[in-house]
């Protein structure tokens, strides 16, 4: 099939953007997984395994690993091959092992233990612990680059001053590195949590209760012997499972994983806006078309584009964590499909990231616009005003000011007017005289400094 007629953008528009995440959940990949997983189960039994699994000499072991490291494109090929014969894809990966064992006269012997004691959702939850401890070292190096870069941004902008709004309407001034500090600490608090998050896996056989692997030699701690092998692989077993680990696990990463996007759609939202309102600029890049009819506009495309691909993540991960947390009784096969699309969860989130950090890129602050737009906001320093009559223990204070700001358009002036007409202290009102717009953002530049 042509690059052009895949029927995802993640694999055709976008997919020099997620490349990495893209070979991580492929089919190839995950069937190479299991491969390899097969492959040192074998060793650690005979290795591990007590005295009915005879030890593999080190000719014997040396051909083992030679047809693990083995594993590339026409690998993969056989095994689709096999399972379009057995309509199983974990067999076919045991068969496609059986075959290659066969090429070596000294592992011939050793082909019973393929798939020794093991159900296919031991060697699929294994599979799968593994794409995710992957996938989450990769989309963490992109997060953390994003945070960093945010981080920057914050401390490079701390002490230019805006016009906030709540509710839409003018409200006490801040600066624009303050701001978007509050997004670097959000983005941090969910990146520390995801990045402690182990996969879980299960490895007890049919439905949980390691009955073959106790039938083959009830003297063995198994329980510790397959967390043994489990962290191995650096995933943490999860002991107590029916046929299936109950993903509890995936649905916290997913859950995580909503977390970021829809802080970074608040984050696109607002810098959108900001844009909208000239605070910020958009930078100009030669050959690039902002309107097929308009020659004049540069549009803030990269944040409209981060939305939407969050947006997307976001349905998945909601319907991951809802769906593969539940089970019929010891199993059914409904997970089977859905996490075969974990890959798409993560690439639409990676991608939103992406496009936001090359947004991110092309803005920069419009000073004289943020400037002008607080000097003629002087009502914002009806909150100053109240404030220190209520210091001076006037108890109608916020009343007073009320009447004397709220719909009224106000400028340098009538502020200082209102500070003379106060009965307040000279101290009071030489203080308050001080006060400026541009000047009464508190300890802004210091948080965003932090």
């Amino acid at each position: 099939m042509k690059h052009q007629e895949l029927i995802s953008p993640l694999d055709n528009r976008y997919n020099n953007k997620i490349i990495d995440l893209a070979n991580n959940f492929s089919e190839s990949n995950l069937n190479k997984t299991r491969f390899e997983i097969e492959i040192d189960w074998i060793m650690f039994l005979t290795t591990y395994g007590g005295k009915n699994f005879k030890t593999l000499s080190s000719a014997a072991k040396k051909n083992l690993l030679l047809i693990k490291n083995s594993f590339n494109e026409k690998s993969a090929k056989r095994i689709k091959s096999i399972e379009s014969k057995t309509n199983h894809d974990v067999k076919a990966v045991e068969y496609f092992i059986r075959e290659e064992m066969d090429r070596f006269t000294n592992l011939k012997q050793y082909q019973h233990l393929v798939h020794f004691a093991l159900t296919s959702e031991d060697i699929n939850s294994l599979s799968y612990a593994v794409l995710l401890r992957d996938a989450k070292n990769i989309y963490l190096k992109k997060l953390n680059i994003l945070i960093k870069d945010l981080n920057s941004k914050s401390r490079t902008w701390a002490s230019i001053p805006i016009l906030a709004r709540t509710h839409g309407q003018a409200a006490s001034p801040s600066t624009i590195g303050k701001e978007i500090k509050v997004f670097h600490q959000r983005l941090l608090r969910q990146k520390d949590s995801l990045s402690k998050m182990v996969p879980l896996a299960k490895f007890g056989g049919a439905t949980g209760n390691f009955h073959t692997l106790e039938l083959s030699d009830a003297s063995i701690d198994w329980l510790s012997k397959t967390q043994k092998f489990l962290s191995s692989f650096k995933i943490e077993q999860n002991p107590i499972t029916t046929q299936i680990e109950p993903h509890d696990g995936i649905a916290e990463i997913s859950h995580c994983i909503q977390r970021i996007n829809n802080i970074l759609i608040d984050l696109n939202q607002d810098i959108w806006t900001y844009i909208a309102n000239d605070i910020f600029k958009l930078k100009q890049k030669d050959g690039e078309i902002g309107s097929s009819t308009m020659p004049h506009k540069v549009n803030p495309i990269d944040f409209e584009n981060a939305e939407g691909n969050l947006g997307l993540s976001n349905s998945l991960m909601t319907f991951f964590a809802d769906k593969l947390t539940k089970s019929r009784l010891q199993r059914d096969l409904s997970d089977s499909t859905v996490l075969r699309n974990l890959g798409v969860g993560f690439g639409y989130s990676f991608l939103g990231i992406t496009s936001c950090l090359s947004g991110l890129s092309k803005i920069q602050p419009n000073k004289d616009i943020a400037r002008n737009e607080l000097s003629d906001n002087w009502q914002v320093l009806a909150e100053a005003l109240q404030i220190v009559m209520k210091l001076e223990g006037y108890n109608n204070a916020y009343e007073e000011i009320k009447s004397k700001t709220r719909g009224h358009s106000m400028n340098k002036d009538s502020y200082i007017e209102i500070v003379n007409d106060l009965s307040i202290s000279n101290k009071s009102k030489e203080k308050l005289k001080k006060l400026t717009p541009l000047n009464y953002v508190g300890i802004a530049s210091i948080l965003a400094k932090s």
